[in-house]
């Protein structure tokens, strides 16, 4: 892992929601919570980290929609004191990436919670839970064409340990593609972070 420069929990805070925004599973409830927040969806797109008011919206907005700071959900067991950097993973350190424990992911990869595990399933056709593939399949063939998806955002206790906070669908495609490429990830880590990583 080749540290790129340091980051911060507000930085994200955005790179978090603007991922999910454009996703088919969480994007809506995201923009309802902008409506109801009466914030723009600029707010989230174009983020100035600079503005504590913004930071401070989108902070509230995760907090609302997957339980940030407030140890629930996606955040259960996430501590507070987490180092936050920019940094390029190379594809087997990309395939070591454990997905988070979580049923759907666990019986995706068959208990391994590793994506390459997933990758293989999903090329033999199976499908779990009833829910279809295809959104993965596609996902991979954008990866294998070149087009740029958001970062990937994986945390853990130290660099042999990260699991996916945000970009399971992502990883997935990378997965199925081969991990053609290094990827400039950004990376959270703590001791802490052993429990919510279990």
């Amino acid at each position: 892992m080749k540290v790129i420069r340091e980051s911060s929990d507000d930085e994200m805070v955005a790179y978090y929601l603007a991922g999910e925004l454009t996703s088919e599973r969480f994007g809506e409830a995201i923009r309802a919570e902008l409506a109801a927040r009466h914030l723009p969806e600029d707010v989230l797109t174009r983020p100035d980290l600079g503005d504590e008011n913004g930071n401070r919206a989108r902070r509230a907005v995760l907090a609302a929609t997957r339980g940030y700071g407030q140890d629930r959900e996606m955040f259960e067991h996430f501590p507070d004191d987490v180092r936050w950097v920019w940094a390029q993973l190379m594809p087997a350190e990309l395939a070591r990436v454990r997905y988070i424990e979580y049923s759907y992911w666990n019986e995706l990869s068959d208990g391994s919670r590793l994506s390459v595990d997933a990758a293989r399933r999903i090329e033999k056709g199976v499908r779990v839970f009833g829910v279809s593939n295809d959104r993965f399949l596609a996902a991979a063939e954008a990866v294998k064409r070149g087009d740029r998806f958001p970062p990937l955002i994986l945390a853990g206790p130290h660099d042999e340990d990260l699991v996916c906070l945000e970009g399971h669908l992502r990883l997935t495609a990378y997965a199925l593609a081969g991990f053609p490429i290094p990827l400039d990830c950004l990376i959270g880590s703590a001791p802490a972070l052993t429990r919510w990583t279990q």
